[in-house]
């Protein structure tokens, strides 16, 4: 066994079968798996059991194994041969109005290409709301899973032809939303998040597989969708906590995530509070003159360079600026802080 590239990649060397050690290829494989990760089980899709014997013999018996660990759970998300060029990983921002795509090569850590697209199910209704009594009409809520599933797929099929790669190259997938947007991904009715006492239908959807979802990954890809805390705290804002490093502090911070809804949170290592509010629609078009959705040509990011004393300006697919986003207006408001503008 050799040591591991990091923490999603374990190269391993399957023993060789032999007479005196007919041992069956999948005991074989994972009995030296869970030797290599020190622990006692593993899951293994049966997409992935089918492949098992030719892919150990295609590559002499070392493979590399792409793995994703869920709590104490170890999931096996794919096995690939030693020159395989890139082992992707797909992060996903699930956003009421845009969707972020962020494409990684898990071997290092680099981002491949990342992009953004407006949420499809604005054509039903602009909404968490609306979106919800759309689900509870015949076929709402097949149509609302749809309309999201078949934009990020073409969102992958574009990322994937930029890098250079194959969907199929992509073996981890991690989705970030709100309690509302997640359940409609998963094809659940969210309808009792907006009835007294506004209950999800699950808290902790956990691992799933990508096939399932209908998310163009490999067949043996793992989905991993970050939990909600209840009706109005969503997988989007649990993921900020833990980038922030807010729950690991010291001290008493705040973090504001502004989206279509905006969550805050107060707190440190020892306790957290939070609360929520709508926060899109006042700036991307309800109150702000040049405000709007984000897409190609809106500014998405602003920032300042005390050095130089210049302002830079990003635009989405960098084309010329037509307007500003929330996420834009929020970095202009830092950067004339940082300037000095204002106070």
């Amino acid at each position: 066994m050799t040591e591991s590239i990091n923490s999603w990649i374990k190269e391993i060397e399957v023993p060789f079968p032999s007479l005196s050690d007919n041992t069956a290829d999948a005991e074989r494989f994972e009995k030296t798996l869970k030797t290599a990760l020190n622990i006692q089980s593993v899951d293994m899709d049966i997409y992935l059991l089918a492949k098992l014997p030719e892919l150990i013999r295609k590559n002499n018996f070392n493979l590399r194994c792409v793995l994703f660990k869920d709590h104490k759970r170890w999931h096996l998300a794919g096995i690939t041969d030693n020159h395989t060029d890139t082992v992707a990983g797909l992060a996903i921002d699930l956003g009421t109005t845009t969707v972020v795509l962020r494409l990684l090569n898990l071997s290092d850590g680099q981002t491949l290409a990342e992009s953004s697209f407006a949420n499809p199910q604005i054509s039903v209704g602009p909404d968490v709301l609306t979106r919800i009594h759309f689900a509870e009409k015949e076929n709402g809520l097949e149509t609302l899973k749809s309309l999201i599933v078949n934009g990020i797929n073409s969102a992958v099929e574009k990322l994937c032809k930029s890098c250079n790669i194959r969907h199929s190259d992509i073996y981890l997938v991690s989705v970030a939303g709100n309690t509302a947007m997640t359940h409609l991904l998963l094809g659940l009715n969210p309808r009792y998040l907006i009835r007294e006492p506004y209950i999800p239908v699950i808290n902790r959807p956990g691992c799933q597989n990508a096939r399932e979802l209908g998310i163009k990954a490999n067949e043996s890809a793992k989905v991993f969708v970050f939990p909600n805390t209840g009706s109005y705290f969503g997988g989007d804002l649990i993921a900020g906590i833990l980038y922030s490093g807010i729950n690991r502090s010291e001290n008493t911070s705040i973090l504001v995530d502004v989206g279509t809804n905006a969550e805050v949170v107060l707190g440190n290592k020892n306790w957290l509070v939070a609360c929520a509010g709508a926060a899109g629609p006042a700036l991307e078009g309800g109150v702000t003159k040049m405000g709007m959705v984000a897409g190609p040509g809106v500014i998405d990011r602003i920032s300042y360079d005390q050095k130089t004393q210049n302002f830079n300006v990003h635009t989405i697919e960098d084309l010329p600026p037509i307007g500003i986003c929330g996420s834009g207006l929020i970095d202009l408001a830092a950067a004339l802080f940082l300037s000095g503008m204002i106070d």
